[in-house]
């Protein structure tokens, strides 16, 4: 990529984030989604502690990145200096 390329884009991208900027502190609703699953009401009832909840996803599987309840990307599961986090490992291109 030549010198003017780079330069290209790095002014496409400060003007894409000048247009923007008065956004840039809204807060947002972030959600990781492991997986979802529906209920009888008569089974949620029944739940106590150290009950299991079965889920559709298995172990390992990414888990959904959602920004205002719209997906937009996926992710794993990491452990980072005694926290969890999530690494990001694909974004959605269909929003």
């Amino acid at each position: 990529m030549s010198e003017t390329q780079n330069t290209n884009e790095l002014s496409s991208y400060e003007k894409a984030r000048e247009e923007v900027h008065h956004f840039l502190d809204l807060p947002m609703k972030v959600t990781i989604q492991l997986s979802n699953r529906s209920m009888k009401v008569r089974d949620i009832l029944q739940l106590q502690p150290n009950s299991v909840v079965d889920l559709p996803k298995s172990a390992g599987k990414d888990v959904d990145v959602l920004i205002n309840d719209r997906l937009v990307a996926f992710g794993e599961v990491i452990e980072l200096e005694g926290s969890t986090g999530i690494r990001l490992t694909e974004l959605n291109t269909l929003t």
